[in-house]
């Protein structure tokens, strides 16, 4: 029996551009960033995301590490606080949330507590992390297919 590839990539970033951040500020700023790295898509109504990036970035004013069960009530209150919906404050999509922002260097857990990386500002982890490295070994690995398939069909 043949082996069949995994179509898993091991790495996943979409980026959007958007107009210019000015006159943004607080939830819709948040929601716009994760617009722009493809942690939210347009049109999504469901976007706990937004509101465990801006927990967590409150929480590096103050440099706090926080649990699940902390983020969790923290996001809650943001919601209902902003009126929206109680959708996806389950802990278990807080969880699966979490690790979509430590999969883009974003978030680090550090024992059973999360923060921002380092607590260092955003645009440092992206350049450090995203731009430097993830980026370039994925470009890298897209080179080796176009070659790949050059190779097969010239």
């Amino acid at each position: 029996m043949p082996t069949i590839s995994k179509d898993t990539p091991l790495f996943e970033l979409t980026l959007r551009r958007y107009e210019r951040p000015h006159g943004l500020s607080g939830r819709n700023l948040i929601r716009k960033l994760c617009l722009s790295l493809g942690l939210l898509q347009p049109g999504d109504s469901r976007d706990v995301i937004v509101d465990i990036l801006y927990v967590l970035l409150l929480a590096r004013k103050e440099k706090e590490l926080l649990s699940v069960n902390k983020l969790s009530k923290a996001v809650t209150n943001l919601r209902k606080e902003n009126k929206l919906e109680e959708l996806g404050i389950a802990e278990s999509n807080i969880r699966r949330q979490l690790r979509r922002l430590k999969d883009i260097a974003l978030v680090e857990k550090v024992k059973s507590t999360y923060r921002i990386s380092e607590f260092l500002d955003l645009h440092t982890i992206f350049k450090n992390k995203v731009q430097s490295i993830l980026i370039p070994s994925t470009l890298a690995r897209v080179y080796e297919y176009l070659d790949h398939v050059d190779e097969q069909f010239s």
